[in-house]
Formats: structure tokens, sequence, C-alpha cells
């Protein structure tokens, strides 16, 4: 199958991560696909939106031009993209679709940015969705949903021999109940290291889109920004050690961090949601990245969860702070369950969790073969 490719490379700060590579992108070519990549800087286009400089008329240009230039040297069966409405607009993707391409679109925010894809969710044939509570929404949109949880790819996410460095780590964001919940364990007495966008000013990757929005953005817009960003996380501050608080990982760093640490925590809700009445949560990358690299993995109790994983057994949850604590510390202290569950966690992350496997099965659904 012949298939056009359009995403970004990375979903982080990190200075060449290129972690939708590794998730979409190479599975993608495992399966034996012809993929041609959009050859489009997507970073450059998020910074022109945001600067106000251009909107979607560029990309939109390129993209269909390059589509039509490929699908004339030689039949292309599937246009995949990850793209919101910020990119491109319904005509666009109808346009794409009178070449007789089929045409899916990958989208892994809408548990609580719905309203970010749904202008453009109906345009696709199909739309593959991780968010199951989410189905309905895009069906109610006129969409055609396909659910798609998220996976991990085994080629490029496995354990990393080594001395265990941290007791207790988190790889992700800063937003919501996150500093909370690490400072609630740090003064239990346990030591952690959280990595990643917020977390410190420090390490900030050289060449980074963060880096680059700043150094073309006016102080007094960075300014504006900074306040809206902090009301709409609705996170109050809290004041957690230097020492403990690491800028953005790269992508090997990343994973070689899962299995140096004891425990690898996970966060649930997302966003401001955190200080919902009613929370939205969602399962994520890190819920497939960490048991497939060999980590040992603690995260917030999701009932969605348990479909993929016999929990408990296959990776560790709790239910709240308190919970958190005491797992925690539980975990620290029995080194051979520990190990057990990180050891079963990989084995059925490895057996249904990759990629490879989930795009085969969105295929098939898609009559595609």
């Amino acid at each position: 199958m012949r298939v056009f490719y359009a995403s970004h490379s990375s979903a982080t700060e990190a200075a060449g991560s290129r972690i939708w590579d590794q998730n979409l992108f190479l599975p993608l070519k495992d399966l034996g696909h012809d993929v041609v990549r959009f050859d489009y800087d997507l970073d450059a286009h998020i910074r022109d939106i945001l600067l106000k400089r251009h909107g979607r008329g560029r990309l939109e240009g390129a993209l269909l031009s390059q589509i039509r230039s490929t699908h004339a040297e030689k039949r292309i069966d599937l246009f995949f993209s990850y793209f919101d409405a910020s990119m491109v607009t319904s005509a666009a993707i109808r346009q794409i679709r009178t070449l007789g391409i089929l045409s899916a679109n990958w989208y892994c925010n809408a548990s609580y940015q719905f309203d970010n894809v749904a202008p453009i969710a109906a345009a696709y044939d199909y739309c593959l969705v991780p968010e199951e509570f989410r189905l309905e929404d895009y069906r109610r949109v006129g969409a055609k949903p396909i659910y798609c949880q998220e996976a991990a790819n085994p080629t490029f996410y496995k354990p990393v021999p080594g001395e265990f460095k941290y007791d207790v780590s988190f790889v992700g964001q800063k937003y919501g109940d996150r500093p909370a919940l690490v400072r609630r364990l740090l003064d239990a007495g346990i030591s952690v290291h959280v990595f990643g966008p917020g977390w410190s000013g420090q390490n900030t990757p050289r060449g980074s889109l963060f880096q680059r929005l700043l150094s073309h953005t006016p102080r007094s817009a960075l300014r504006a920004f900074a306040r809206r960003l902090r009301k709409k996380a609705g996170s109050p501050p809290v004041n957690l050690p230097p020492d403990a608080l690491h800028g953005p990982l790269s992508d090997e760093q990343m994973v070689k961090t899962f299995s140096r640490s004891r425990i690898n925590l996970g966060f649930s809700a997302c966003g401001s949601t955190a200080f919902a009445p009613q929370r939205i949560k969602q399962v994520r990358l890190r819920d497939f990245e960490i048991p497939m690299s060999g980590g040992f993995y603690l995260t917030e109790q999701l009932e969605e969860l348990g479909e993929f994983f016999e929990l408990g057994k296959e990776v560790a949850c709790y239910r709240d702070g308190e919970d958190l604590v005491e797992k925690v510390k539980y975990f620290l202290a029995n080194e051979e369950e520990r190990e057990a569950i990180s050891v079963a966690g990989r084995q059925r992350a490895l057996r249904d969790h990759t990629w490879q496997k989930r795009l085969q099965s969105a295929f098939e659904a898609m009559g595609l073969h």
C-alpha cells in the first residue's frame, strides 16, 4: 500500500525529538508500506499561526501540490495525517478525496480538545480515535471514527541495561495537579525527579520549537500568553526543589530514564480538568511506552486502562495522592513484586500493544490490506 504521511515528528520540546516518527511513521514502514512523507515544516506552521504571520493557505497549497504530483507518479492508496483544524480546512481534505485517495486522520487530544479537530473530522473517510468516550462525539459531527488506542513501537522502546539512578521519576509536561502530587511525594521523604517542559527554566534544548518561538516573539506577547496559560491550566503555584527539576529529554534519554527508574509515574488527568468537578482522564502514550521499555509503571487509576493491562499485575495504579504515597513506599520496599510487574507489563505490551498491530487493525477496519 502506498501512503502519503503528514504529521509532526515530535510531540515535545526536546531538540531532535522524533516521537511521532518512532510511533507512527516507522511502524507504517515496518508493515511494508511505501510511505511518502509530506515535505513541510509543521513546526514553522505552528509558529506562524501563533505569530499571526500565515494561516492555513500556505500549508494547504503545499499539501495539495505534493499529493497531486506524488499521485500522478504512482497511485496513493491512503492519505494519513495527524492534523487539527489549525492546519487544514475540510475543503482541502475533500479535494484529496476527489483524487480517489482514502483519507484517515489520527488525533490524540480530543479527550479535552475535541473542538480543535471537530471542524475537519467529517471531511475524512475515517478518524482514528484513542479516546473511547469520544467516539459518539465524532459520530455526532458526521465523522466515521475507528477506535484505535495508543501503543508503542517495540523496535525503539526497549530496556536499557544498567543500574537504577532514580527511585521515582516522571517524564512529561508540567501542568494540572502534577506539581502538587510530586510535592506530596517529596514531603513524604521520597526522592523524585521530573523531566520535561515547564518543570525547569534550565536545560531548555537549543533549537527546540519552544526556544525558536521565544526568539521570534515580543516580550509583551509572551507575558500575555503566560497569563492565559496560567489561567487555563488552573494550577496553583507549588514550590519544588530545583535539584528535582529537569528540562526535556531526548527520545533516547527518555527510554533510558524508564529503565534507570525504580518507579515511573503516570498522571491520567488532562490539563486544567485536574481541578474540575468532573476530571477528564485518558489513556496516554506513556501507558504503553514505559511497560514496552521494561520499566515499572505506577499511574492513576483509569477504568479504560484495564482494557489493555491487568491492573496490579502488569501495571500498578493509585487512586489519589494519599494512595500514591503509600503505593510508592510499598513498591520501593518490594523489589521482587515490582520486577514481576515490570516483566509482565513488557510481555503484554509486546504481545498486544504495538503500533504495528494497532495500525494493521485500523487498516483492516477500513478495508485496506
